[in-house]
């Protein structure tokens, strides 16, 4: 177990258009309870934790009704109209909660509430003395094949230079504000925090972890979750 001090971000103000759900897709119910619930149960109770926040849509009717929104280790932050801006403002919070410039911060998505908490210990323990940073992913097992416009293929690329990003990804709170507030600035491309720190031209470390760590996007993840989560209480 990392004792390793960090602080966690959960950007969660997007609303999973394509889970074509009555709600954004962190609210869905997982076993009983919903998806962020599980979400920030992977980190509550790791001895390393400094605080967390959450940084969530303006008027979001949702979280108030949840249990964990009474919990004292969580705070509020105003989401953002991107990923990039929602996160910036959880590392504004986390500054003004005593956050240090050097102190490690994880960005989790909240709707990937399958973290194992080996590999949140992997990730910890790997990058602790790290000058970058890095995120947990996964080697592409398949076959990729590169499209054109109309979708026919134009390449096969070698899979075994290429990985999956998953979350967490863990930077240093101030290269991290640093590097997302100038690709923002510049009107790059972000995609997640790796990409932020790419543009500034940093190299993150690829740290593997579980490919079962998966984030929600379709109704059949939820599935397939809601099948393991079961599985898991028999």
């Amino acid at each position: 177990m990392s004792d390793l001090p960090f602080w966690v971000v959960i950007p969660a103000a997007g609303i999973g258009s394509r889970m074509q759900a009555d709600r954004p897709k962190q609210y869905l119910p997982l076993a009983g309870r919903s998806l962020i619930e599980h979400t920030l149960d992977c980190f509550l109770n790791q001895p390393g934790l400094q605080g967390l926040v959450v940084s969530l849509a303006e008027d979001d009717p949702y979280w108030p009704e949840l249990p964990c929104a009474q919990d004292m280790r969580i705070r509020i932050a105003p989401g953002g109209r991107e990923r990039a801006d929602s996160v910036l403002n959880g590392l504004d919070v986390l500054a003004a909660l005593g956050a240090k410039p050097d102190d490690w911060v994880l960005v989790h998505d909240a709707a990937r509430p399958n973290l194992a908490v080996t590999d949140l210990h992997r990730l910890l323990a790997t990058l602790a003395d790290d000058p970058v940073g890095g995120l947990l992913a996964v080697p592409v097992r398949d076959t990729l094949k590169q499209a054109g416009a109309d979708r026919r293929v134009t390449a096969t690329p070698d899979r075994s230079l290429f990985w999956q990003a998953y979350t967490p990804q863990m930077f240093r709170l101030d290269a991290l504000r640093t590097a997302l507030s100038g690709a923002l600035a510049a009107g790059a491309t972000i995609t997640d925090e790796a990409s932020a720190m790419e543009w500034a031209g940093q190299a993150p470390l690829l740290v593997e972890g579980r490919a079962d760590n998966i984030k929600v996007t379709r109704p059949e993840d939820l599935d397939w979750l809601a099948a393991t989560k079961l599985s898991d209480n028999d």
